[in-house]
C-alpha cells in the first residue's frame, strides 16, 4: 500500500484539503471548509477550518505540508497568543505605512536591492510598521512574528503547549519584506526599522524539502509555503512557463534560476519552494471583479459567461478599471473601480459582463509585460484559478495576451503542490517527485495577430491615465 500525502491551502477565503497517493499524485480525497470574510481574522479561525475541511482525510496520512496566503501578519505575545486578529495580504491601512518605508531606507531601489521587494501595503514589513505606530501597546507584547502558513505548521506540530518553535520555508519568508531571498538571510536591520526598533523572534526558515515535526498522530509535517509557491510546485512549471492565477487576487509569476531587483516594485522579488526563484506580479482585483459584476447584474457567476460570449471584444465601446478594494500594480490602495465609455448604445449586460472579463485581463497583461522587462522568459502562459473556469476568460486572454494560453484542467493546484511538498519531504529525496502533469485546454493565439487585444489594452490604458496618470 502506498503511503499518502496532504495538502492545505489556506486561502483568504477557505480552507481545501487534498489527499494524495505519495507516489503518482492521484487525488484520493477532498475536504473544504470556510474562512471568515473581511481583511482581519482570528488565526484560531483557520485552524477551525483546517479540522473541519480534513475531518475523516487526514487520519492515517504519512505526511502534511500547508501552503497559506502569503504576506499576513500574526503577532504572538509570550504564551503563543495572538496579540491582535491576523491582519491579511489584502488589508490596505498599512498602505502609508509602506511608504514611509521606502523613504525610511533612502528609496525603492534601495528595498529592491536588499529584499528584491518594494513594500506595498501588503508586505508584512508595512503592517508590522501600521502595528507599532498605531497599537504601540500591542506591538509591545509581540515577542513573535509569523506568518499564516507558519501559524498552522506549527499548529500541527503541537504550537506552543508543545514547545515547538515556529518555522517557515524560503518562499513565503520572501514575501515579509525582511528576508533577502539573494543573500538567503533574514535582514534584521529591516525588522527593526519596521517594527520601531522591536526585534521579535522570527520562524526558522527551512531548507527546501526538509520537515517541521510531526502532528500528534505521527504524521510528518513538511515545511510549507506560500500559496503562489505552492501553486507552482502544484503545475510543475519550468522555465518560460508564466502563470496568471485569478483567485480573489490576480497574480503572474514564474520559476527563475535567478533573482529580480525591480525598484519600480511592480515584480516582487520572490523565492520558491525549490531553492530558486519566483518572480511575481500581484493585483488585488482578479475573480471578485466577475463575482462582483454578477452581483450588479443581478445574475449568477456561471451567468457572466454566458453574458461576455455575446458582447464583441471590446464590450461596444465599456473599459471597467476594476480596482474594486484599492489595486497594489499599478499601487493604487486608494483608487475605487470606475467604468468608462458608457452610451446609450452599449449600455447592455453583456457588454458589462465583457468589460469586466476584459478589464481584469488587462490588468494581468500589464503584469506579464512587468515580467518580461525584468528578463523573465515568457514561452508559455498557463491560466488557473476560479475566474480560469469560464471558457471565455481563456479565449479572451489569448486575444488581449496575444499568445496562445493554456489552461490547465480545474483544480485546487495550491494545495496539490502542498502534497507535493509533503511528498518531497517524507521521501527525503534531493527534488520533489516528478507528478504527472494535469490535462488542459489549449486556447490558440489570435488570428488576427492580435490586433482586437491591442485595442482593447489602449482603451484600457487610456482610461487608466485619463484617472490616475498612472
Amino acid at each position: 500500500m502506498h503511503a499518502t500525502v496532504a495538502g492545505v491551502d489556506s486561502s483568504t477565503q477557505s480552507c481545501k484539503i487534498i489527499v494524495c497517493d505519495a507516489r503518482t499524485g492521484e487525488v484520493l480525497a477532498r475536504g473544504r471548509a470556510a474562512h471568515p470574510e473581511g481583511t482581519e481574522v482570528d488565526p484560531e479561525a483557520w485552524w477551525e477550518a483546517l479540522l473541519q475541511a480534513g475531518q475523516g482525510l487526514l487520519d492515517g496520512v504519512d505526511a502534511i505540508a500547508v501552503a497559506g496566503q502569503q504576506h499576513g501578519l500574526v503577532a504572538l505575545d509570550a504564551e503563543g497568543l495572538p496579540v491582535r486578529d491576523a491582519l491579511l495580504w489584502n488589508d490596505t491601512r498599512s498602505a502609508r505605512s509602506a511608504v514611509d518605508l521606502v523613504d525610511d531606507l533612502g528609496g525603492p531601489q534601495e528595498w529592491a536591492n536588499a529584499v528584491g521587494t518594494v513594500p506595498v501595503a501588503a508586505i508584512t514589513a508595512a503592517k508590522l510598521r501600521w502595528l507599532a505606530d498605531h497599537e504601540p501597546e500591542r506591538a509591545d507584547r509581540t515577542e513573535t512574528v509569523t506568518l499564516p502558513h507558519d501559524w498552522l505548521t506549527w499548529r500541527l506540530c503541537g504550537g506552543p503547549a508543545s514547545g515547538a518553535q515556529p518555522v517557515t520555508d524560503r518562499g513565503d519568508a520572501s514575501g515579509t519584506g525582511y528576508w533577502s531571498p539573494a543573500e538567503g538571510r533574514y535582514r534584521d536591520d529591516l525588522l527593526r526599522l519596521a517594527f520601531r526598533g522591536r526585534a521579535p523572534q522570527l520562524p526558522r526558515v527551512l531548507p527546501p524539502g526538509a520537515a517541521a515535526g510531526r502532528t500528534s498522530a505521527g504524521a510528518l509535517v513538511a515545511a510549507g509555503t506560500g500559496d503562489n509557491m505552492g501553486a507552482a510546485l502544484g503545475l510543475g512549471i519550468d522555465p518560460g512557463d508564466v502563470v496568471i492565477s485569478l483567485g480573489t487576487s490576480g497574480t503572474a509569476f514564474a520559476r527563475s534560476p535567478y533573482p529580480t531587483a525591480d525598484p519600480s516594485g511592480a515584480v516582487a522579488g520572490f523565492a520558491d519552494a525549490t531553492g530558486q526563484f519566483l518572480p511575481l506580479v500581484c493585483t488585488l482585483n482578479a475573480a471578485r471583479v466577475l463575482s462582483s459584476t454578477a452581483r450588479m447584474l443581478g445574475t449568477e457567476l456561471a451567468e457572466i459567461d454566458t453574458l461576455a460570449r455575446k458582447a464583441e471584444p471590446g464590450a461596444g465601446g465599456l473599459v471597467l478599471l476594476p480596482y474594486l478594494g484599492g489595486e497594489r500594480t499599478p499601487n493604487l490602495p486608494d483608487a475605487s473601480g470606475s467604468l468608462l465609455g458608457l452610451r446609450e448604445a452599449n449600455m447592455y449586460p453583456h457588454n458589462l459582463a465583457r468589460a469586466a472579463v476584459e478589464g481584469m485581463l488587462c490588468g494581468m497583461a500589464d503584469a506579464l509585460d512587468e515580467l518580461r522587462g525584468q528578463g523573465v522568459r515568457v514561452e508559455r502562459v498557463l491560466l488557473i484559478g476560479g475566474a480560469a473556469k469560464a471558457p471565455v476568460v481563456g479565449e479572451a486572454a489569448a486575444e488581449i495576451f496575444g499568445t496562445a494560453v493554456t489552461v490547465p484542467r480545474p483544480d485546487e493546484y495550491v494545495a496539490l503542490g502542498a502534497a507535493r511538498q509533503a511528498a518531497w519531504a517524507l521521501s527525503g529525496a534531493l527534488q520533489p517527485p516528478a507528478w504527472p502533469a494535469s490535462g488542459g485546454t489549449e486556447v490558440p493565439a489570435p488570428s488576427d495577430g492580435g490586433a482586437a487585444g491591442r485595442r482593447i489594452r489602449q482603451a484600457y490604458t487610456q482610461a487608466r491615465l485619463s484617472l490616475y496618470d498612472v
